[in-house]
């Protein structure tokens, strides 16, 4: 019966004219499904845009421990600014002796927070007096600056709105071909720093 019954199904098919090809895949196109993002992928982001720079992130970390980020064309403003050569704006140099004397920001004061009863003395009344303050350190993955910041901020009872941390640091600092002092504070010796692939080397101060 059975094989009766198929026979006569495909007769009757074969003579229909809505007959069903029988070598048409008719599902073709509901098997197709359009890709998706590849598994982990965060869509809410992928939705969003793109995602934060560095800058922005650490611009955001600054803000939750109370200070504030200056970036390169807010320093050098920083330090052009006239109120500079009265004290009234002031940079810190967060970083150690060896560093420091080797080329920091003309006229930065030091404070090594590791060691800080060697540098108190000299950092606490121009911290009480100026304002703003700029720390800063070798820049990019150095922390120096904001622990030196947090310190003088904590001991010093100075209030956030006037600390500044410079992001980019001496680093960025030395690449900008900016003036660089080298030796003790207000030494005078005043060059360049030019970087190269062995490091930074002394060369001619820009006019």
């Amino acid at each position: 019966m059975a094989v009766l019954g198929a026979a006569v199904a495909f007769a009757a098919n074969a003579l229909s004219p809505h007959r069903i090809e029988l070598g048409r895949d008719y599902f073709a196109g509901a098997r197709h499904v359009a890709p998706g993002p590849p598994a982990g992928t965060n869509t809410a982001a992928t939705a969003a845009g793109s995602t934060n720079s560095p800058q922005e992130l650490l611009a955001a970390h600054l803000r939750d421990i109370g200070l504030q980020l200056a970036d390169s064309n807010q320093v050098v403003q920083f330090f052009h600014d006239p109120r500079r050569e009265q004290d009234g704006i002031i940079f810190i140099d967060a970083r150690e002796d060896e560093q420091y004397l080797a080329g920091h920001i003309p006229g930065a004061y030091q404070f090594y927070h590791f060691y800080p009863e060697k540098y108190i003395t000299s950092v606490s009344q121009p911290c009480l007096t100026a304002e703003p303050i700029i720390f800063y350190c070798n820049g990019g993955e150095c922390d120096l600056s904001l622990e030196a910041a947090v310190y003088l901020r904590d001991n010093l009872r100075l209030p956030k709105e006037k600390l500044f941390v410079y992001g980019g640091g001496f680093g960025e600092w030395v690449t900008n071909g900016l003036p660089v002092e080298l030796g003790q504070r207000n030494s005078g010796q005043l060059t360049n720093l030019v970087r190269t692939a062995a490091g930074p080397k002394a060369g001619a101060l820009k006019p």
